[in-house]
Parts: C-alpha cells; sequence; structure tokens
C-alpha cells in the first residue's frame, strides 16, 4: 500500500468508511461463543449489556478515543457509562486509518453516525418484535428500548440475539444537533484514568516474555551509508548478543537492558560512507532566499494555486516583502520506537503509529511477508505532530527480529529522533501588493518556494503542485486581483508532515505582511484586515470554499475577547492573525512584553469555527497545545545541517517551550455549520504572526525570518 498525501487520505477515508457502514457485517459469535450483536467494523454489543465502540484512529494525545465513540454513542442512544474503547489495529475495515491531516473527526463523523444509527434501527426492530408492537412505539435511550404504553424495557444486551438475525439497514435517520445529548458535552477522556495511574501502554512501556533492546547506529550523514564495522568491543559489553547491519545505512546493537545496547552502540567501530551530501550545508541552501530564487527562475516550476482578477493589468503603490522559514523538527517526547515478533511466517507489531495499514505494508515488503502476515497493534503515543506518519521505526525493529530470530524493541534516543528524522520543509515567501490611495490592495501576490514533502516521497505532484497545498495555503481575503503560486524545488534533506505543514509557512508570510500594509497604510491592523473581510464573498480553491463572513467572524470575537478597542497595561503590546486550513477558521490575539530585548508571551485569544465540536473540553485542549506548540515553533525551532550532518541533537539546542514560559491561552469556539471540520493543526499558522505582529508593535522592528530568537 503506497502512502496517501493527507489530502487523498480525507476522500478515500470518507467514501470506504461510508461503504463500510452500511454494507459490513461481522461475525455475531465471539471467541467464546458467546451472542454477539455487530452490525458493522465498529460497535459490538454483548448479552451482558457491554457495549464496545472499536476506534480505528491513533491516540497521540489528541482524543480522538473519547471523540470518535462519543459520536456513535449519540446515535446509538447509548449510556455512556457503559462504554468500553477497543483500539484497531491495521485492519482493511475501516478505509484508510491514517491519522492526520486534523481529519479523524471530519472523515468519521457520517461513518460513525450511521453505523450507531443503524444498531440503533436494529434494536428498535427487535424489541418490536419481542413485544409484537409497532416499530413506531418503541424508543430507545441509555441502552435501552422502552414501549411507551405500556412501560416495557429491554436493554441491549437483552436484545443482541434477535437484534443479530435482522437485515442491516441501508437507510436511516440521523439526529439532529438540537437532539445531541453526548455529542457537544465535555465529557472526561476516557483514556485519562490510566495515564494518572501510569498504566496506560505507550510503544515505548510495552514489553513481552524474552524480549530483547536494540539501537541502531545510523549513518551521520543524509544519504550515507555503512562501508564497514569492527564489533569486538561491542560484544564485550555485558547483554549484548548481537551486533548487525541493518539496511545500508545502520548497524543495530541488540542487548538485554536499553543500557547495555546503548553501551554496545557507544563502543562500536564504524566506517562510513559519507554519500552524495558531504558538503551540503542548510546555510548555503535550502531556504537561501537568492538560490531559491535562482532556482525558481531556472526551472519554471511555478504553478498557479488561486487567481482572482488579473494581477498582471494592475498598478498602484508597490510594497513587497520576502519571509524565510527554516527546516523544523517534530520533537515529539516520546521518541521512535516499536516492539516486533518475527516468527518464521508471520509477524507481530506493538508500535505507536498513525498509519497502522503503511506499517503493516512496509514491514512485509522488508520482511518478505505478506500483508496478512504482518500484525500491527496501535500503542498509545507520546505525541505525534506528523513524525509517526513515517514507519521507519517499525521497520527497523521487524528486520532484527527477523535478524535475532526473536522479539525485540528498537528505540531510538533523543538524539537519534532529532538527527535522523524526517523535516518540516524549509520555505521562502514573496510576497507583492499593488495599493490603492486609501493603502487597501488592489492586487496580491504571494509565491510560496519550498520542496514537496510528496514529491520527495515518489508520489504524484499534478501540474507541479504538492497534493498538501489544497489543504494548507488558500486565500484568506477577497482581494480583487490575488494569484497564489508555487515553485518546487529539490533538497537532499528527508522532508516529512509536521503538524499544520505548508498552513504555518503560508500563514506567517502572508499574516506578516498584511500586518506590514496596515502600516504603511497607517491604519490599526484589525480594522484593516476587516475591511479586507467586509464583504461577503465565496473564494473557491481546489475543493474548498473559504468564506470571508466566517473568517470576519472569528477575527471579531478574537478582538471583542482580547479586549483590542481596550488600552493595555503599560509595557504590555499585542499582535493579531487569522488564517484558515482544514476547513477551519481561526484567529488569534497574542499579548507580549519585552524583557531584555526579547518577547516574553502573557496571553493569547484563540477563537475557531470549526463547526458542529464533538468535546468543547478536547477543542479547548487541542488549540492549547497547537498554540504552545506553534510558539515554540517561532521562538526557537530551526535545524541545520552542516557538511551533511544534522547539528541540533536535543531539547537543549532545540528547546521547546518550558512551563514558566506558557501563556495563558484563552479559547473560544463558534459554530457556523452541524458539520465538524479539523481543529488538531489550525491554531498553529496564526500564533508565529500574531506573536511577530506584536514585536513589531514593542520595537517598530519586523521580524521576516523564523525562528524570532535565532
Amino acid at each position: 500500500m503506497s502512502p496517501l498525501s493527507r489530502r487523498e487520505f480525507v476522500a478515500v477515508g470518507v467514501a470506504a468508511g461510508a461503504g463500510l457502514v452500511i454494507g459490513f457485517y461481522l461475525p455475531h459469535k465471539s471467541g467464546s461463543q458467546q451472542e454477539v450483536f455487530s452490525p458493522n467494523a465498529y460497535l459490538r454489543i454483548t448479552p451482558d449489556n457491554k457495549v464496545t465502540i472499536v476506534v480505528a484512529r491513533s491516540e497521540m494525545g489528541q482524543g480522538v478515543r473519547t471523540a470518535l465513540p462519543m459520536i456513535l454513542a449519540e446515535e446509538l442512544e447509548a449510556d455512556w457509562k457503559q462504554i468500553e474503547i477497543e483500539q484497531a489495529g491495521a485492519s482493511t475495515l475501516f478505509g484508510d486509518q491514517t491519522t492526520g491531516g486534523s481529519a479523524s473527526i471530519r472523515t468519521t463523523w457520517d461513518p460513525m453516525r450511521k453505523a450507531g444509527a443503524a444498531a440503533r434501527e436494529m434494536l428498535i426492530s427487535a424489541a418490536a418484535l419481542t413485544w409484537d408492537v409497532p416499530r413506531s412505539s418503541c424508543t430507545a435511550g441509555n441502552s435501552q428500548i422502552k414501549h411507551g404504553a405500556t412501560n416495557r424495557s429491554l436493554s441491549y444486551g437483552e436484545l443482541v440475539s434477535k437484534a443479530a438475525t435482522l437485515p442491516i439497514p441501508t437507510e436511516v435517520s440521523l439526529k439532529q444537533s438540537k437532539d445531541y445529548k453526548i455529542v457537544g458535552q465535555r465529557l472526561p477522556r476516557v483514556d485519562s484514568p490510566a495515564k494518572v495511574r501510569g498504566e496506560a501502554v505507550f510503544g515505548i512501556d510495552f514489553r513481552m516474555p524474552g524480549m530483547k533492546f536494540a539501537v541502531l547506529s545510523r549513518c551521520p550523514t543524509i544519504g550515507g551509508k555503512v562501508s564497514s564495522f569492527d564489533d569486538k568491543e561491542s560484544k564485550k559489553i555485558s547483554g549484548v548478543s548481537y551486533v548487525g547491519k541493518i539496511g545500508d545505512s545502520a548497524v543495530a546493537v541488540v542487548a538485554d537492558s536499553v543500557w547495555g545496547a546503548m553501551e554496545g552502540r557507544r563502543v562500536l567501530n564504524v566506517t562510513w560512507d559519507d554519500g552524495p551530501n558531504k558538503d551540503f550545508n542548510s546555510a548555503t541552501a535550502g531556504n537561501a532566499p537568492a538560490n531559491l530564487a535562482t532556482e525558481a527562475a531556472r526551472l519554471k516550476k511555478t504553478a498557479v494555486l488561486y487567481v482572482a482578477g488579473e494581477t498582471a493589468k494592475v498598478a498602484g503603490r508597490n510594497i513587497t516583502g520576502m519571509y524565510e522559514l527554516p527546516f523544523m523538527a517534530h520533537a515529539p517526547m516520546e521518541p521512535g520506537n516499536c516492539t516486533a515478533d518475527y516468527r518464521g511466517t508471520s509477524c507481530e507489531l506493538w508500535a505507536p503509529t498513525q498509519v497502522p495499514q503503511d506499517c503493516r505494508d512496509s514491514v512485509a515488503t522488508a520482511i518478505g511477508l505478506d500483508p496478512d502476515q504482518v500484525k500491527v497493534n496501535v500503542t498509545l503515543m507520546g505525541g505525534g505532530f506528523g513524525r509517526r506518519l513515517e514507519h521507519d521505526y517499525a521497520v527497523e525493529a521487524a528486520l532484527v527480529s527477523k535478524a535475532i530470530n526473536g522479539p525485540v524493541k528498537v528505540i531510538w534516543t533523543r538524539e537519534d529522533d532529532m538527527r535522523f528524522s524526517t523535516y518540516r520543509p524549509a520555505s521562502y515567501h514573496l510576497l507583492s501588493a499593488e495599493l490603492d490611495g486609501s493603502g487597501f490592495p488592489l492586487e496580491l501576490r504571494h509565491n510560496i518556494s519550498a520542496p514537496s514533502i510528496s514529491g520527495q516521497k515518489g508520489q504524484p505532484t499534478p501540474g507541479g503542485v504538492d497534493p498538501d497545498l489544497p489543504d494548507e495555503a488558500g486565500p484568506v481575503y477577497g482581494i480583487p486581483n490575488y494569484a497564489i503560486t508555487y515553485t518546487m524545488i529539490e533538497t537532499p534533506v528527508p522532508l516529512g508532515w509536521m503538524r499544520s505543514v505548508y498552513a504555518l509557512q503560508a500563514a506567517f508570510a502572508l499574516e506578516s505582511f498584511v500586518d506590514e500594509l496596515a502600516v504603511a497604510a497607517g491604519k490599526d491592523p484589525l480594522q484593516y484586515r476587516l475591511k479586507l473581510l467586509a464583504k461577503d464573498q465565496d473564494l473557491p480553491y481546489f475543493t474548498t470554499t473559504w468564506k470571508t463572513a466566517r473568517m470576519r467572524g472569528v477575527l471579531q470575537l478574537a478582538a471583542e475577547k482580547a479586549g483590542w478597542d481596550k488600552p493595555l497595561p503599560a509595557g504590555h503590546y499585542r499582535g493579531i492573525a487569522c488564517f484558515g486550513c482544514f476547513a477551519s477558521y481561526m484567529a488569534e490575539v497574542v499579548e507580549i512584553t519585552m524583557e531584555n530585548d526579547q518577547p516574553r508571551v502573557r496571553r493569547v485569544v484563540a477563537v475557531v469555527d470549526c463547526g458542529q465540536v464533538v468535546n468543547p473540553s478536547i477543542l479547548e485542549q487541542q488549540i492549547q497545545g497547537g498554540i504552545v506548540y506553534g510558539l515554540a515553533n517561532a521562538l526557537r525551532a530551526k535545524i541545520t545541517i552542516e557538511k551533511g550532518r544534522v547539528v541540533q541533537g536535543n531539547f537543549d539546542d532545540y528547546a521547546p517551550l518550558r512551563m514558566s514560559e506558557t501563556p495563558t491561552v484563552e479559547v473560544y469556539a463558534v459554530s457556523s455549520t452541524d458539520v465538524p471540520t479539523g481543529i488538531g493543526e489550525p491554531s498553529v499558522p496564526p500564533v508565529a504572526p500574531a506573536l511577530c505582529n506584536a514585536i513589531y508593535a514593542a520595537t517598530k522592528k519586523r521580524i521576516r525570518a523564523l525562528p524570532i530568537l535565532g
């Protein structure tokens, strides 16, 4: 199975998921031969009234193990206290199981609703047949079917035997939002108690009898290989049982403990072939403006993403801005790991992965098995941010397990994770505007020059457009003459999808530039934006239509909640920004003080319009987490490469935001539609420009390159 772009996943997942809900029927016998009512792949009900909802997306802190079951339980009319959750492994039953692109809720909303509704209708029919009464006289609620006229009731468990014999309905009625009892409630996360007690199993926690531990020595130069190695010192370390080459670029050291494996690697003598990138330096390539501009002109790869009007025919006061963003690392708290147990004709994995099916298929190819001979168990993840859309650590674990013919856990150290990862691509942005006599743009042009993540991975880039850009770099304002273009460039640096991907880059450039235009016009940054959004317009962009009214709504509420029209305390400054991605609209106000010429973020007010909110508490946590993540990226995140090697290695030189640096984050949601849209990533893009705009308010100095602190 080839990895899909995140946008392709959305389309495939919806189509496959909807078909499964109405067409797939699971066996009604469990392993113990107990009667089970399982009308679709997402749900099982047993005679003891136990309701199990299967979650096909991966939990990495974003709350899907709670939010997705809430959707199904709502239509099922289930008693939430009786719900149990089961994590699905890699399966053909759920369509594409990729967890990414802020897509978990928006792509499974209809399938989960239909799954619950179909089961509800079958249980109602079973009760009506049992009592020999019309279906219309029966109602579902609280995991029971009631007959109002006779005050009789049967639990779902009592009805499973008869319900299992009934045909699955292909057309079901779905509830209206005004009737929701579970969706929209602040229900606690189902996995929080186990995490608090230390019982939750993350990938790095998993153990099994006879398991060994492995770390790998990888070529420090991008694209380099192993020439030779001498393991005699490694094998002197107590507990080291195997040293061997894994692939072309790494040597594995296996031991009875993680420490033993790390010590064995420390004394391992490897001779490396540094390969073609030994002289590559990110300071003079990748995101250097002159080189990007030269590359764009030479290759003539510019593709049009969006166009309105005729930008070439507009003349006015010209303003130009250039913006740069560096390579960035995902840096999740839990580094890469996977446990594999190769058994000759089968292999079982325990993986903290966002792509269980890709893990299965890549592992099968690597060790010479068929995909159905590989079982993937999905564990909890200590953060993902897109890093676990890759599955290199799973392939490594399977190869080592096959080499030693036994179970093994491959663990990456923090330095491994920082230096041998995939990275958010660096990018360069050129914006220009022609202003009218009042300082408002008659024309705006935004060119994005960046490598293509999907293109580097061998996926199609139709018309020279990275397939993720349609979700992540759309228009914000209804400017009469407006063009967004993209120039695909090349880099040897391994690329990966990272939280909000191109949206962070596009938003930083656009919203910084719009602030510059407001200053040039002598106008308040909020009022300037509201003027650009004053007219209700639909802005078609690929398969999405962005609505200026919804963007205006979140911008106005963010300003109101932040007290934009009220004076700030002395020494406080603020900036504002808005952006849309993954079909959601976001506006943020950042308030700062300056300490020793450096910004200290005091408060962030965030407003989102993401349609129907499934769980307000989880939504708030998602946005708060995204803002903290985005602030860390804006302030300090930068991966540099010297002589083909990543320089940064740990949180001392790639520092996250510390608790003492974390601001108050206020979250507000508005809903312009009953359909949910993305929420995991939209809070990230506006943070950097809002912060930089606040810094300008304080210092009158523009920041056009991230990170802010160098």
